[in-house]
C-alpha cells in the first residue's frame, strides 16, 4: 500500500508537468484565469489517477515483490512451509481495499472531475466548441417525433438539412423539412429557412412552404449536439438512466456510452488480474535482479493497455459488442494469470 501511494505521488506530478507543458501555449494565448487553470489541473489529477490506477497497482506489486525476491525473503517464506496461496493472501487483501476505493471513486467522484476536465478542454484547448460540431444527427425526441440534421455548427448554432417526422402509431402524420435551422438563444426559438411542411391526408397531402419561419420545438440544443464525452461525467445511477433514454431515442453514440459503463466495472477486476500476474512474475529471484522483473511486468502492462484501447475503440466506432470489448482483455489476461499462478515456483 505504501509503494502504491508512493507511485501515485511520483507519477501524477510528472503527468501534470508533461500535460501542462503540452498545453501551456494555448492556455496563455487564451488568457485563462489562474484559478481556472488550477481547478483544471485538479480535475486532470483525478481523471489521470482514475484512468491508470490498475497500472499503478500493477507496478507497485512488481516493485515490492521483486524487492522481497531479490533479498531471498520469498524463498524463506515458502521453504518454511507457508503455502503459495497463503503468501498471495495479503496481496489480494490489499488489492481489494484499493479496488473498492477505486470503484466508489470511478462511480461517483471521477465523473465530476471528468466534466470539469472535458469542459475546460473544449472551451480553451480545442479552439472553442467547434470540435463538438455534429454530423448526421438522427434521434427520437419523444414517442412520436424524430429529428435529423446532416450537420450542426455549435458555435453559430446553425444546422443543415433539418427534418422532423411526426408519427401516430405506425403512420406518419406530417413531415417538416428546412434547408437550414438556427437556434435563437435569446428567446429559445428556432428559425427555419426554406421551410416546408407536408401534412399527410387520406385522400391527398397538404403542402405548406415559407421562405422563413420562426417557431418553437419540444427538443433542446442538447438533442442536436449530443456531447460524446457526456457518459464520463455521469455517476452510476445517472449513467444507467441516460443510457436507457438514449436507447429509446436510437442514439448513434450508444456503444460509446456502453463502453464507459462497462469499464467502470471491468477496471477494478483488471486490477485483481494484474495483481496476480505481478506476484507470479516477480516472486522469482532472477539473475538480472529487479530490473528484469520490472521489464517483464511493464511489457505485460503495456500489452494489456494496448488490448484495452484497441477493443474499446472498435466498440465505439463499429457494431462490435461493448460488453465483449471491455471484458475480453480481462478474460485473456485472467487465463494468463491462472497459468502463471499454477506454474509459479513454490
Amino acid at each position: 500500500m505504501g509503494t502504491f501511494s508512493l507511485l501515485l505521488l511520483l507519477f501524477i506530478p510528472i503527468g501534470i508537468t508533461v500535460h501542462l507543458a503540452e498545453k501551456i501555449d494555448k492556455i496563455l494565448s487564451n488568457e485563462v484565469p489562474f484559478m481556472e487553470v488550477m481547478i483544471y489541473l485538479y480535475n486532470f489529477t483525478i481523471y489521470f489517477a482514475n484512468l491508470l490506477f490498475p497500472l499503478f497497482l500493477f507496478l507497485s506489486v512488481i516493485w515490492f515483490t521483486s524487492k522481497l525476491a531479490n533479498d531471498t525473503e520469498v524463498v524463506a517464506f515458502l521453504s518454511s512451509g507457508v503455502s503459495y496461496y497463503r503468501f498471495l493472501r495479503p496481496y489480494i487483501i490489499g488489492a481489494t481495499i484499493v479496488c473498492i476505493a477505486a470503484l466508489v471513486f470511478s462511480m461517483y467522484l471521477a465523473p465530476k472531475a471528468s466534466k470539469g476536465f472535458n469542459e475546460f478542454a473544449f472551451e480553451y484547448l480545442k479552439k472553442g466548441k467547434q470540435d463538438r460540431d455534429q454530423t448526421n444527427v438522427f434521434t427520437q425526441i419523444n414517442d412520436n417525433d424524430y429529428i435529423y440534421v446532416s450537420y450542426f455548427n455549435v458555435n453559430e448554432k446553425i444546422g443543415s438539412n433539418f427534418t422532423l417526422e411526426h408519427f401516430e402509431g405506425n403512420e406518419m402524420k406530417y413531415k417538416i423539412s428546412a434547408g437550414q435551422i438556427k437556434f435563437n438563444e435569446k428567446d429559445s426559438t428556432y428559425s427555419l429557412f426554406g421551410y416546408n411542411k407536408r401534412k399527410i391526408g387520406e385522400t391527398g397531402d397538404i403542402l405548406e412552404s415559407k421562405h422563413k419561419l420562426d417557431t418553437v420545438f419540444s427538443f433542446s440544443m442538447e438533442d442536436l449536439t449530443p456531447v460524446t464525452y457526456i457518459a464520463e461525467t455521469l455517476n452510476f445511477s445517472e449513467l444507467n438512466d441516460f443510457i436507457k433514454k438514449e436507447k429509446a431515442r436510437g442514439s448513434s453514440y450508444i456503444n460509446r456510452y456502453e463502453v464507459v459503463r462497462y469499464k467502470r466495472w471491468s477496471l477494478p477486476v483488471s486490477a485483481y488480474i494484474l495483481t496476480i500476474i505481478a506476484v507470479a512474475v516477480s516472486s522469482v529471484k532472477r539473475r538480472g535482479g529487479m530490473g528484469v522483473n520490472l521489464a517483464i511486468g511493464i511489457g505485460i502492462g503495456m500489452v494489456f493497455i494496448f488490448f484495452d484501447k484497441i477493443f474499446g475503440t472498435m466498440a465505439e466506432q463499429s457494431d462490435f459488442s461493448p460488453l465483449v470489448a471491455t471484458w475480453f482483455p480481462n478474460v485473456v489476461f485472467g487465463i494468463l494469470a491462472i497459468y502463471l499462478l499454477r506454474n509459479a515456483k513454490r
